[in-house]
């Protein structure tokens, strides 16, 4: 997958996040939890699309670990989303999946930045 790819897919899961939220009951706990979400969710693509202007390896492995921590919360409220059953469980398990997918992608991306930026010192 190349890296316009993965913009595209960041962007989508930001999008079917968004909507996902809006299912969400109006409480307290459905507020809380969708703008973190949200927060979230929105950062994966925001920041993933700072990572690819890196001015350095050294630049692109501080980004790219953003971008997985950000992806990884996002996981952690979806999670949270389920088990409280804040929206249709299928909707939350496919965007968990997709979260999943997305945070194994970023931590590849900065093991083999890291390595690769190792072996040149």
């Amino acid at each position: 997958m190349d890296s316009k790819e993965l913009k595209e897919r960041t962007k989508k899961f930001a999008i079917d996040i968004v909507k996902l939220v809006e299912t969400f009951p109006k409480t307290n706990a459905g507020f809380v939890i969708g703008k973190q979400l949200i927060k979230s969710a929105t950062s994966v693509g925001a920041n993933y699309r700072s990572a690819c202007r890196s001015k350095s390896k050294k630049d692109f492995i501080s980004k790219i670990s953003i971008v997985e921590e950000e992806a990884d919360e996002a996981l952690y409220w979806l999670e949270i989303a389920l088990d409280l059953q804040l929206s249709d469980t299928n909707k939350i398990k496919m965007l968990l999946d997709e979260a999943n997918q997305l945070t194994a992608i970023f931590t590849s991306s900065k093991f083999t930045a890291s390595r690769g930026s190792k072996n040149e010192s």
